[in-house]
């Protein structure tokens, strides 16, 4: 498959595949945009999701924590022509008391979400800046902005992109780039649901309630349009007032 119109903005989504991940791919091609759809342990839930959105994405597969691999895709890729839409949702869990904590559990969340971020982000900037357009949003966590137990690794890795996109939206914000984060609270799907049950969700979030994937979504896609070239540098919460 190829981007079906010349004009529309072509966005890759990295862990396109996850719940979160599949909900912004649907609201970016009801954008109409042409969507690349990321995975790497999941292919197939990649496809299924290619198959559901039609001609307008394409299931792509290659781990973000390598960086030679990554390059090669995204130079594949970039000979359509450059990428106007990052989001960077890719990342996992590996949760345990620091005390407690392997060397491999702290690199690995290390790995996918922040060394992540740079190998697919470095590939795409030079060509987003001679378009003078592009879009740049990381997926973090309440986890970044308030700290939870058990997971030093991920917060560390999701608040580092706070950082990353502040200092990104410098850099490129005079050739129309932007750069910002979205931090999700508790929202609803499969690894959700297997962790939280609907009492603790209720003394944790004040609405009372998980977030929808679709809500999710809905900013990232704002995040990512035109209307919000003048929102740049930010991390906003979506987490039913947590923080």
């Amino acid at each position: 498959m190829s981007p079906a119109s010349s004009t529309s903005h072509r966005a890759l989504v990295t862990g396109g595949s996850g719940d979160i991940g599949g909900a912004i791919c649907r609201a970016l091609a009801a954008q109409g945009c042409f969507v690349y759809v990321h995975a790497n342990e999941n292919p197939q839930r990649a496809r299924k999701l290619m198959d559901e959105i039609g001609a307008s994405a394409q299931a792509v597969t290659f781990d973000v924590t390598d960086a030679d691999a990554t390059r090669a895709a995204l130079a594949e890729i970039l000979r359509a022509g450059a990428i106007d839409i990052l989001v960077h949702n890719a990342g996992i869990h590996d949760d345990a008391p620091l005390a407690g904590m392997s060397d491999a559990q702290w690199h690995r969340v290390i790995e996918v979400s922040l060394h992540g971020f740079f190998h697919v982000a470095q590939p795409l900037l030079l060509p987003m800046a001679r378009a003078r357009f592009g879009r740049i949003v990381c997926v973090s966590s309440v986890a970044a902005q308030l700290g939870n137990r058990g997971q030093v690794n991920y917060a560390a890795a999701k608040s580092a992109l706070h950082g990353a996109v502040k200092s990104l939206a410098r850099e490129m914000a005079s050739r129309g780039i932007t750069a910002n984060a979205v931090a999700p609270g508790v929202i609803a799907g499969r690894l959700a649901d297997a962790v939280f049950d609907a009492d603790r969700i209720r003394a944790l979030v004040p609405a009372g309630r998980a977030g929808k994937p679709e809500e999710v979504a809905a900013l990232v896609a704002f995040l990512c349009s035109e209307a919000a070239g003048y929102i740049n540098g930010q991390v906003i919460g979506v987490n039913g007032g947590m923080v």
